[in-house]
C-alpha cells in the first residue's frame, strides 16, 4: 500500500474524459503551470456524489482564481459519466478509470468483491489530493466510505490556507 509524503511527485496517468479525448495528467500540468485539485468520486449513481460534484462546479470560478484546476476521476462506466456530466453541465474534466490505473497508483481504497461491508456492489471511494504546479502532494485525504469528506467550502479553505502557507 503506497502513501504520499507530503511534496512526493505524484503518479502521472492518463483516461478517457467523458468528453471523448484522452486526458493526460502531465501534459495538462505543463500546459497550465497550475495546482490540480484531484477528486476520486464513487460514480454518478451515488447521491452523496452527485451533490458533491454540483457543488465543485458551482466553486470551479473560485478554484480556478486561486490557480487550481479541478480534475474528477471515477470508475464508474464512461457511458453513465457522460450522461451525469451532460446532464448537469460539468465543466471540469470527468475521468473514467475502469481499469483501476489512477485508482492504484493514488492508493484510492477500492470496495471490491473482498470488502468487509456490502456496498452498491465495486467502485472506489472519495479521495482528494491537492498537487502544486510542481507535481507534489500539498494535501491527500481518502475515505473508505462516501462519508466523512470534505465539501467545497472546506476544500476552498483548505487551498488557501496551504497556498498562503506554503515554503
Amino acid at each position: 500500500m503506497m502513501a504520499f509524503q507530503l511534496k512526493d511527485k505524484v503518479p502521472n496517468f492518463k483516461l478517457p474524459a467523458v468528453s471523448g479525448e484522452t486526458f493526460s495528467f502531465e501534459d495538462h500540468q505543463k500546459e497550465h503551470q497550475s495546482w490540480h485539485l484531484i477528486v476520486f468520486f464513487r460514480g454518478s449513481w451515488c447521491p452523496v456524489c452527485q451533490e458533491e460534484l454540483r457543488e465543485l462546479q458551482a466553486n470551479k470560478e473560485y478554484f480556478e482564481k486561486e490557480n487550481v484546476h479541478l480534475l474528477t476521476i471515477s470508475s464508474d462506466k464512461m457511458a453513465d459519466l457522460q450522461e451525469f456530466a451532460n446532464k448537469e453541465d460539468l465543466t471540469f474534466p470527468v475521468l473514467a478509470d475502469e481499469n483501476l490505473e489512477a485508482i492504484k497508483a493514488y492508493d484510492v481504497f477500492y470496495h471490491g468483491e473482498d470488502a468487509p461491508y456490502d456496498d452498491h456492489g465495486q467502485h472506489g471511494e472519495p479521495a482528494y489530493f491537492l498537487v502544486n504546479e510542481k507535481g507534489q502532494a500539498m494535501y491527500q485525504q481518502r475515505q473508505t466510505s462516501p462519508f466523512g469528506r470534505p465539501h467545497a467550502n472546506e476544500l476552498r479553505k483548505i487551498v488557501k490556507y496551504i497556498q498562503k502557507n506554503v515554503k
